[in-house]
């Protein structure tokens, strides 16, 4: 029997035998390249959904941080504010009492007012300068005037106009003092 062209056809779109196995190792290739990048864009995927959560996170955390930074500036003081309630209700006592009082109770009304708003700043760490006939320091102490003494070393603090106070060791306002000098 002669090949027929229907044989041929057949023959022709099959491939041989010896050919078959080469084109196995290419689909297995391919299948196992395709599963690769479908891992690999699955992993991206998931790496891109957890950076953008992290940027998210980092902006919602910079987001509260500027929140908890003002509401600190904006009540940050409210102790300190709750304590000089007690002194200014205590000011406004006497001066609703000044006409009527004698001398004895302002007196006494005034020295409980000192010593209210005293206990307040003892609360915060407010301590106050008194540097008289201490030596002159420009970090501590505003010049106001200087004044020929006899009595009092020179550049040294011969009185003190206004106090000066500190908060927890740093400068709130420097005395205002007048300083010794020699006398001409």
């Amino acid at each position: 029997m002669s090949s027929t062209p229907s044989d041929d056809n057949t023959g022709a779109a099959a491939p041989p035998a010896a050919e078959q196995p080469a084109l196995d190792p290419v689909a297995a290739e391919i299948l196992q390249l395709e599963t690769a990048l479908a891992e690999a864009q699955s992993q991206a995927h998931t790496a891109r959904d957890q950076a953008l959560r992290a940027v998210a996170e980092l902006d919602n955390v910079r987001k509260r941080a500027a929140r908890e930074v003002e509401q600190a500036h904006r009540f940050g003081i409210e102790k300190l504010a709750i304590e000089l309630l007690a002194v200014n209700d205590s000011l406004e006592l006497a001066l609703a009492n000044a006409g009527r009082g004698d001398p004895q109770s302002l007196l006494a009304g005034q020295e409980a007012t000192v010593k209210l708003l005293a206990k307040a700043f003892e609360r915060f760490a407010i301590t106050g300068l008194d540097p008289l006939g201490e030596p002159f320091n420009p970090e501590q102490h505003e010049a106001m005037v200087m004044q020929p003494s006899n009595t009092a070393e020179p550049n040294s603090i011969l009185a003190v106009v206004q106090r000066g106070y500190l908060l927890h060791g740093r400068l709130l306002r420097p005395a205002r003092v007048i300083v010794a000098k020699q006398p001409d």
